[in-house]
């Protein structure tokens, strides 16, 4: 199982060729089973500009696997701590949503597909977080 971020959802939807749409088209081709969770869900329907192509979204979306935090408050106590210590270490993080993603794959254990930098850095600094690549 693989967690596929927002990053790389909208850059294969677009039809953008990179490493990591690559790579999902590779996990899509293997019939590698991956999903998203609720803050991918989203914001890949924030990207959405017209309401048939929302729907659309949201009908495929809801296809998928969805991991959900697992842990209660603790999961979002877990995503600050993560922020606290990214900080000491000198690595800023730009957004709560991506600290939560993180916390999502360490909690369950699957390695997260990305096409984002502060992914990273979060994981040069935090244990088990793991990009898939």
């Amino acid at each position: 199982m693989i967690l596929v971020d927002t990053s790389v959802l909208i850059d294969y939807l677009k039809g953008t060729e990179n490493f990591k749409t690559e790579k999902f088209q590779e996990i899509l081709d293997l019939s590698i089973p991956f999903g998203i969770n609720n803050l991918i869900f989203q914001e890949v329907l924030q990207g959405a500009r017209t309401e048939v192509e929302f729907n659309k979204l949201k009908e495929y979306l809801e296809t998928l696997d969805f991991y959900e935090l697992t842990k209660g408050r603790k999961s979002y106590e877990r995503a600050a701590s993560m922020n606290s210590l990214c900080r000491r270490s000198g690595v800023t993080v730009r957004s709560t949503v991506d600290l939560l993603i993180a916390q999502t794959a360490i909690e369950h254990g699957v390695p997260l597909l990305h096409n984002d930098r502060d992914f990273d850095r979060i994981a040069g600094v935090v244990e088990g977080l793991v990009s898939y690549s």
